[in-house]
């Protein structure tokens, strides 16, 4: 057993769920968590000097992914860092414009550019992330899971065709129809990297992991199976699942992926993540017990007052529990972490935030 890895973890509430296991209430945590919400983690990214920097730097990363836990009785911490590392580490040159959101120096367009993006070794070339991992696991010191991170490779290229952000995808897209081996020849090398990057993050100290495809609500039902659902089944065949004695649980996420949950549970993930715009109840009668069921709370939500905030917690735990019979499970709430349907925005109160994670800790309890 690593000597990083306690015989229990004195809070394993979020992995019992994502594995369909008994747990004595819903586990929460939100995605972006750590994050411009928090005035402190606002001190620190000015202390670091820009977001680069204090993602680069481990200990800077540790202290703001540790920001959260100190405020809120949450059951995981979200390793602090970005989806597009990986394409920084292929040599495109990530930067931040302020107001603008992330860009590249270079973009990728043909089958040369393709061939000439290097495979990343995580510990070479993403070291910084691997030791903010084993730092954040050390500080944690059992106290709750840690969840490591990436983009799809879906969602990676078309930061890295477009150079940046997007409002219509219009270059990726172009590239889907009218030169596919291309992108099928990058999203190949990308998902490789992936399985690599969070292989590496396991074996740093994650004990979730969880794939955001953020983008792969924008292509239509065929393109979506085929650019980006294949090759997340790809990731999640070559996952390590098992790592000092746990089971490694794997999240998928398609925000605007509501119609696909099927095939998204064929994919061998133990879990799906949920944007607000799919009911959770219909989700669970959907899927069944084949897998755990993260979400789905509209992050506007939190600007609502408490009260209101409040009533809707309730209302997502009655969706998802209404539908369960004893075939499903032992108990009404099995199998759902509750999160936001996306990352929460910057300008929430944090008090809000409170309100809601205090809701679930409260109000969830009578479906287990």
């Amino acid at each position: 057993m690593s000597s990083l890895e306690k015989p229990d973890l004195k809070n394993d509430r979020f992995l019992r769920a994502l594995l369909r296991q008994p747990v004595d209430r819903t586990p929460v945590w939100m995605m972006r968590q750590a994050g411009r919400y928090l005035p402190e983690y606002r001190a620190t990214r000015a202390q670091a000097g820009d977001f680069m920097k204090l993602m680069m730097n481990p200990q800077l990363a540790c202290e703001v992914t540790l920001q959260p836990l100190e405020r809120y009785p949450l059951d995981a911490a979200i390793l602090f860092s970005d989806i597009l590392t990986i394409p920084d580490a292929m040599g495109l040159g990530l930067y931040f414009e302020t107001g603008e959101g992330p860009r590249f120096r270079r973009t990728v367009t043909s089958q040369a550019d393709v061939d000439a993006l290097p495979l990343p070794d995580p510990e070479a070339d993403l070291g910084y992330v691997m030791d903010a991992v084993r730092t954040i696991r050390r500080e944690l010191n059992g106290r709750v899971p840690l969840i490591g991170f990436a983009g799809s490779p879906w969602t990676l290229a078309t930061y890295m065709v477009e150079g940046g952000s997007s409002r219509d995808f219009r270059a990726a897209k172009t590239l889907m129809v009218t030169q596919p081996a291309v992108l099928h020849a990058l999203l190949d090398k990308l998902a490789q990297s992936v399985t690599s990057y969070l292989n590496a993050q396991i074996r740093a100290g994650a004990q979730a992991v969880q794939i955001f495809d953020s983008w792969g609500g924008a292509l239509s039902h065929a393109a979506y199976r085929e650019f980006s659902l294949a090759y997340m089944r790809q990731i999640v065949d070559g996952l390590i699942r098992d790592h000092d004695g746990r089971r490694v649980p794997v999240i998928l996420f398609t925000k605007g992926g509501g119609q696909w949950l099927e095939a998204m549970a064929d994919t061998g993930a133990d879990a799906l993540g949920l944007d607000w715009t799919t009911d959770l109840g219909q989700a669970r009668q959907r899927v069944g017990a084949r897998v755990a069921l993260q979400g789905n709370m509209d992050p506007a939500m939190l600007y609502a007052p408490p009260a209101r905030i409040r009533d809707e917690v309730a209302r997502i735990l009655a969706s998802h529990a209404g539908v369960w019979t004893p075939d499903l499970g032992a108990t009404a709430g099995s199998g759902h972490v509750f999160n936001l349907g996306h990352g929460i925005e910057q300008h929430v109160d944090p008090a809000h935030a409170g309100a809601f994670i205090e809701a679930v800790v409260e109000l969830s309890a009578r479906y287990h």
